[in-house]
């Protein structure tokens, strides 16, 4: 099977025919790792069912269910959960990928950061347009072939990404709530707050990494944080003629800009935060000990929906975070046009999956009989 077509031959002569296949437009959705967690591990019949769905929309090339580098670390961060079966894990969610995968985390964020940078070079406009070639590179609208070939990728210190995850929530849940109880700012100026504060990280990532260069620790140039790179590269963007105090200058003026503040992560994530904060303010998570255990994936929650979100048609995402999501002031559905999925309203998660299948036209089952007879 290739992209348009089917190449069929015969093993003992030289004959050959080509069957050409109907044009493809597949709908793209990302599974939060709770959905894989509770359909493998749980085997919840209600996950099942829509696992089954899903499974049968990509065989039927209407659906594409990538999988992330945020999915291979949550999926390494189990415990109680052997060696072996965090293998069928991840198995399982490549099957139900089809191999497709979205690329990097960082590489996104990155990217979008670079692209509102550009069209603020140029005095282009402050919206950002969503290409949906920054998340996933290869062209998803083609037809599959029987076979694809796995490659493993580098899975880090899996203590330490588990230790960090811990001192993050910790963080949140010591540091952060009791601050944000306290806290009088509206939603607008938190959201301002949360959006200054990423800028001072990037800032902060790229001097920390000057610092260590210019003490001759050139291992920073190997193991300093993929985010100290993008101040890095925004600056090589600029005139090699430029001051670097005027290059420093226009950085900083960006992140002031609505260019930045457009930019899809940094749109969505200061407005999670603030709906959190707010939930935190009027009560929520009052006891720290449940405020772990239902909040415990939120980080990477934040960092897979703010960077892949307006770039898929729906996500799965669990209840806390739905809660959020459901929030006018995020409302991801309005901006980007992606469908949110939980438990909430779990019904309308099966019934879109199932309208994908039943919409299949005549043309595309033919394609569908000649490729996978």
């Amino acid at each position: 099977v290739r992209p348009d077509h089917v190449l069929r031959g015969c093993k003992r002569c030289d004959y050959s025919e080509r069957l050409y296949l109907p044009p493809l437009s597949k709908k793209i959705i990302y599974l939060d790792q709770f959905f894989f967690s509770a359909a493998f591990r749980e085997r919840d019949a209600r996950f099942l069912e829509a696992a089954e769905l899903i499974k049968r929309a990509t065989a039927n090339q209407v659906l594409l269910a990538p999988f992330s580098s945020i999915h291979e670390d949550e999926t390494h961060q189990w415990r109680g959960f052997d060696g072996h079966n965090k293998d069928d894990l991840m198995q399982f969610i490549k099957a139900t990928s089809r191999g497709h995968e979205f690329e990097p985390n960082y590489s996104v964020e990155h990217d979008q950061i670079l692209e509102a940078f550009d069209s603020f070079l140029e005095n282009g406009s402050s919206e950002f347009t969503i290409d949906r070639r920054l998340a996933l590179r290869s062209d998803v609208n083609h037809w599959e072939d029987y076979f694809r070939i796995d490659v493993g990728g580098y899975r880090g210190n899996i203590e330490l990404i588990r230790d960090l995850k811990t001192q993050g929530i910790d963080g949140l849940v010591n540091d952060v709530f009791p601050a944000w109880r306290n806290s009088t700012s509206s939603f607008s100026e938190h959201v301002l707050v949360e959006r200054r504060d990423s800028a001072k990280f990037y800032l902060q990532f790229y001097f920390d990494y000057l610092k260590r260069i210019a003490a001759g620790d050139y291992a920073a140039m190997f193991d300093s944080p993929i985010a100290s790179m993008i101040v890095q590269d925004m600056l090589q963007a600029l005139p090699k003629d430029m001051e670097f105090t005027d290059k420093l200058t226009r950085v900083k003026e960006f992140f002031a800009s609505d260019h930045f503040a457009n930019a899809p992560n940094e749109w969505i994530s200061p407005r999670i935060f603030s709906v959190l904060r707010e939930q935190v303010r009027n009560g929520a998570y009052q006891n720290p000990e449940d405020a772990r255990k239902r909040l415990f994936g939120f980080m990477n929650d934040v960092k897979h929906i703010s960077v892949y979100s307006p770039f898929v048609d729906a996500m799965v995402v669990d209840q806390p975070m739905a809660a959020i999501l459901s929030d006018g002031r995020v409302n991801i559905a309005q901006r980007y046009g992606t469908r949110i999925y939980s438990l909430n309203n779990w019904p309308d998660l099966l019934a879109w999956l199932q309208s994908l299948i039943d919409s299949i036209s005549p043309e595309h089952q033919r394609g569908l009989d000649n490729a996978y007879p």
